[in-house]
């Protein structure tokens, strides 16, 4: 009896379960598995860098041939991310919904009759900040968000929490080479706007009110040469304060919705 005591599940354990659960957490081999044998949208898979196991060998390959990214990491970041203390060296980060194309994204302007109004995340890595950006891109009626497969948050429960519930309205497609979809976008007849500090174009010169993609930059460092190499125009907010940089989903807000002014008039 003490035996079986010692082996059941404690209060605690089921609160931290649920805990991870609501964060969209999967933790534990038999766990991601299952998860992955269901279809559930994974978006992203951790694993313990280093491991020679063949059962998360297994959870790899099959993450990776259902689209999902997966991630080596130190162990110690599994038990930093972990909550309930037995990821087994594998953690999954669920996805709110499933990801769209950017076909989807076009068709969805085409249906509204509408020139294309897309915004472009390059590697922007907080939930917080594309949660934002995405909950902007709904009110403003952005026809989609683009984000790339790799170094950038994806849509988990925090990006669907800060979002305000927008995740279930504006399409968000997740491409694996985001200066490529630049060019089929360009292709397209849609012109490339990127927010940049020492852009070429003042914010009220920028003309959008035609196909429209605004690319947004990440946190620290800004668009990536590639994908600002690729922008028509760089644009450049006016900054009357002494600080010369304002967060990104600020910025996405600001010509977002200087997009929805000219589109108006």
């Amino acid at each position: 009896m003490n035996e079986q005591k010692k082996q059941r599940p404690s209060r605690e354990d089921g609160n931290r379960r649920r805990e991870a659960e609501a964060d969209g957490l999967i933790e534990g081999r038999n766990a991601v598995i299952e998860a992955l044998r269901s279809g559930a949208a994974i978006d992203k898979i951790y694993i313990a860098r280093g491991e020679t196991d063949a059962a998360l060998g297994h959870i790899a390959a099959r993450a990776r041939d259902a689209g999902a990214v997966v991630v080596e990491v130190d162990r110690r970041k599994l038990d930093y991310m972990s909550r309930t203390h037995a990821h087994q060296g594998v953690i999954a980060v669920s996805a709110v919904r499933e990801y769209a194309s950017v076909e989807d994204i076009l068709a969805a302007a085409a249906a509204k009759g509408e020139p294309p109004l897309i915004v472009v995340c390059d590697e922007l890595s907080d939930p917080h900040n594309l949660g934002a950006v995405i909950r902007t891109a709904e009110c403003a009626g952005a026809h989609g968000v683009i984000i790339p497969k790799r170094r950038s948050a994806g849509l988990t429960a925090v990006v669907a929490k800060t979002s305000a519930g927008a995740v279930s309205y504006v399409p968000v497609a997740r491409v694996p080479n985001l200066t490529a979809t630049l060019k089929d976008l360009k292709k397209q007849g849609i012109w490339v706007f990127g927010t940049a500090a020492g852009g070429d174009t003042a914010l009220y010169q920028a003309d959008l009110k035609g196909p429209a993609a605004i690319v947004i930059g990440s946190e620290g460092s800004g668009m990536s040469r590639l994908v600002a190499e690729n922008c028509d125009f760089t644009v450049r907010i006016p900054m009357k304060g002494q600080i010369n940089s304002l967060n990104a989903s600020a910025a996405a807000a600001i010509l977002l919705y200087e997009a929805v002014r000219q589109r108006l008039g």
